[in-house]
């Protein structure tokens, strides 16, 4: 009963979750939680690194995966540990991808048609190349996969709005997600 109260009382429950977990990362890292774990267990730091990588496209893990990526910074070779991690981070990002593309297709097409998206889309159609819409898409959809923001939303991008096949959205996203991985790493 009390849960429910509070539930109703947050207007934004998945965000204020993500929040949540952003601080919650934080917190552990400030604690040394991410590298004491990676001393308890006897894994070898690069399978950390890819399983981090994995968690690294999912918006509630992300947080935490950028708290691992940090801590094990220092223990790997960065030029071998991001196309590791990029590897965990397509492969979560295919799971997204083929998810989408086959439950959410039905719902792409009935967004398609919707009042509001048929606005914007006339505005965009009015003041704007099909190319620079393209660029502009696929820009937004880089950046969101790169970054530890949730993949989810430029993923569903990509599936959910463009053609894009199988193969070539692998590649894609390896290229961003270890570009953006190599970069954490870089500064941790």
């Amino acid at each position: 009963m009390y849960l429910t109260q509070i539930k109703q009382k947050i207007q934004y429950p998945k965000l204020f979750f993500l929040l949540s977990c952003i601080i919650f990362a934080y917190v552990f890292s400030r604690m040394h939680f991410f590298s004491e774990f990676a001393e308890q267990i006897s894994w070898n730091a690069y399978i950390l690194i890819f399983f981090a990588g994995f968690l690294f496209s999912y918006g509630f893990t992300a947080p935490f995966a950028v708290g691992f990526l940090v801590s094990l910074a220092s223990q790997v070779d960065i030029f071998i540990a991001a196309p590791l991690a990029g590897i965990g981070a397509v492969l979560a990002d295919f799971i997204i991808f083929r998810f989408i593309r086959t439950s959410f297709s039905d719902e792409f097409e009935k967004l398609k048609l919707t009042y509001i998206f048929q606005k914007i889309r006339a505005i965009f159609d009015k003041r704007f190349s099909n190319s620079f819409k393209k660029y502009l898409l696929w820009t937004i959809a880089g950046f969101l996969i790169a970054s530890p923001l949730p993949d989810e939303f430029g993923v569903s991008l990509i599936s959910g709005f463009s053609n894009i096949n199988q193969k070539i959205f692998s590649a894609f996203a390896f290229c961003l997600n270890t570009i953006g991985i190599f970069v954490v790493l870089s500064i941790a």
